[in-house]
């Protein structure tokens, strides 16, 4: 066997492979013929599935700097080196089913990785220097004991699908609503109580599964025919028969802990802290769309005079207020609201009206009928509250 991957090794490094398979050949240890000397320059792809590799070799990057694929499905790795940052190329990597405890943050150097797979390990938190992976497409993290996501996931600007099955997770970072890219979200297999209000706003998000989070009861109404997979979410405590009140409590129960007041049909009157918000909300919106070299859209036509009156009231003379700093957790909460008024768009922070629609009333009735989940609808006024429907 040592012969024989001695040789396959030798031909890779004489002809210039680009591809090395080297899976279920029983290694407990990184074959010292690939790193010797100049190590195998040429080598994009290495496939080493199903050995019994414990760590990877510190110079692995200056042995093989072309690595575009590194493949190490079911291996024994405990430990990536911190050295996985310099392999400047890669483009996939594949640590599923291995052991391990923990992600060094020099993975956020990989700038060109664009597929991420870490299922079926030990991981109970992910560094947040995973935000730095801008060209970052598919994030597969499921079977691990992970009881949050990074809040700075949301600048993985190109993530498309995002996998977190079978975890500890209690809750989505709002962020996430805000990765424009993302059509599949699946995080089966948790305890999650709730969902960002704004999560399904996304015309890209086509498919959210949620199976199995016993607590989950309610659903933002923008995932309306896009959640696939139900069944296990929301199980009544209680067979009787409960009223619309109590299951929109239920439907509510885990809220974000910023949503201050949850308000009804009779509540016709936004509390001045929230239309304050709101204010200067679309002030931050206007000041960072100008920065940004965005403010020829806004200054052209009836939209632009639109503009202005929104503003004439409070600033009169049409000019924007003078730029002072703003506390970090304030410029957070501009830059990402709680939700969107379903109904308007409308930028929500500490107010919310909720309109439920019971399960039986949408499309999905039939076909998951174990759950009591619901959905419910995220309005910013009495008025929006009375006018919104359920598309479908």
């Amino acid at each position: 066997m040592a012969s024989e991957l001695h040789e396959t090794i030798f031909i890779a490094k004489k002809e210039r492979h680009k591809n090395l398979f080297l899976n279920y050949r029983n290694l407990n240890h990184f074959p010292v013929e690939m790193l010797k000397d100049q190590g195998l320059q040429f080598l994009e792809r290495l496939y080493m599935k199903r050995n019994s590799l414990t760590m990877l070799p510190d110079n692995l990057a200056q042995k093989l700097p072309n690595l575009i694929e590194l493949y190490l499905h079911s291996n024994n790795i405990v430990i990536i080196p911190e050295a996985i940052g310099n392999l400047a190329r890669l483009q996939s990597l594949d640590l599923s089913s291995n052991a391990l405890q923990l992600l060094c943050p020099e993975v956020g150097r990989l700038r060109s990785l664009r597929h991420l797979r870490l299922s079926n390990n030990q991981l109970k938190s992910l560094p947040p220097e995973i935000g730095n992976l801008q060209v970052l497409e598919t994030l597969d993290v499921s079977m691990n004991q992970l009881a949050s996501l990074p809040d700075r996931l949301h600048r993985c600007s190109s993530l498309q699908h995002l996998s977190a099955d079978h975890n500890l997770l209690s809750r989505v970072p709002r962020h996430l609503c805000y990765l424009a890219r993302l059509t599949q979200l699946s995080m089966a297999a948790n305890r999650l109580t709730c969902l960002p209000l704004d999560l399904g706003g996304s015309r890209e998000l086509q498919f959210v599964f949620v199976d199995n989070n016993l607590d989950l009861k309610g659903l933002p109404s923008y995932l309306y025919n896009k959640v696939i997979g139900c069944s296990g979410c929301g199980v009544s405590k209680r067979p009787r028969q409960q009223s619309q009140d109590e299951v929109l409590n239920e439907a509510l129960s885990g809220l974000l802990a910023e949503v201050k007041m949850v308000a009804s049909e009779a509540d016709q009157v936004v509390p001045l802290e929230e239309l304050a918000m709101r204010t200067l909300h679309r002030l931050y919106d206007r000041q960072r769309r100008q920065s940004t070299g965005h403010s020829a859209l806004l200054t052209s036509g009836h939209v632009a005079k639109k503009k202005e009156k929104d503003f004439d009231c409070i600033f009169p003379d049409g000019k924007s207020p003078p730029a002072a700093p703003l506390p970090k957790s304030l410029l957070d909460l501009l830059q990402f609201p709680l939700g969107h008024c379903h109904r308007c768009t409308q930028a929500m922070f500490t107010v919310i009206y909720p309109k439920l629609f019971p399960m039986r009333h949408t499309a999905l009735a039939g076909v998951h009928r174990r759950t009591t989940v619901s959905f419910v609808a995220y309005c910013c006024s009495s008025r929006c509250l009375r006018t919104f429907k359920l598309q479908g």
